[in-house]
């Protein structure tokens, strides 16, 4: 179970991974061996699963998100398997879920503009025989996104 110490440490993690390990320990209150010692500890126990750069997606070229509910044709193990395979695959996905509701897979999707996502749409994912209906929500704007873990009391 996660203590006091490894909420702060995980929470100044989410708000700078790339904080050294001296700020870490600077901020969460401790030196820096029990420190590094936590960190290790919350790796391999597989809570912090990595360390990434959060790209601006317009700034590189990506820019319209659209989320899309996939309905799958004939319920069976195969076909959910074959399409999250096939979903896994396409880069331009960046999430997906399977998900409970009229839909079976949402997919947020990360394209160019509306013309790359056409071209995803009918070249790539309603080729797929097990897909009864698609359905695409194209975001407006950007709310909130990437946002730390609210860590359950």
């Amino acid at each position: 179970m996660l203590d006091a110490i490894d909420r702060r440490i995980i929470a100044a993690l989410q708000d700078d991974a790339r904080l050294s390990n001296v700020a870490l320990a600077e901020r969460v209150g401790l030196s820096p061996s029990p420190c590094l010692r936590r960190v290790r500890a919350l790796e391999e126990a597989g809570i912090v699963r990595g360390y990434r750069a959060i790209l601006d997606r317009g700034a590189i070229g990506l820019g319209l998100t659209v989320f899309v509910e996939i309905t799958v044709a004939q319920h069976s193990r195969e076909h959910a398997r074959v399409l999250q395979e096939a979903l896994a695959a396409l880069p331009e996905v960046v999430a997906c879920h399977m998900v409970t509701g009229a839909a079976d897979f949402l997919a947020e999707i990360a394209v160019p503009d509306l013309a790359a996502f056409e071209r995803l749409l009918t070249e790539r994912l309603l080729v797929l025989t097990m897909i009864q209906s698609i359905r695409s929500n194209v975001v407006l704007r950007r709310i909130k996104s990437d946002a730390p873990l609210a860590l359950p009391p």
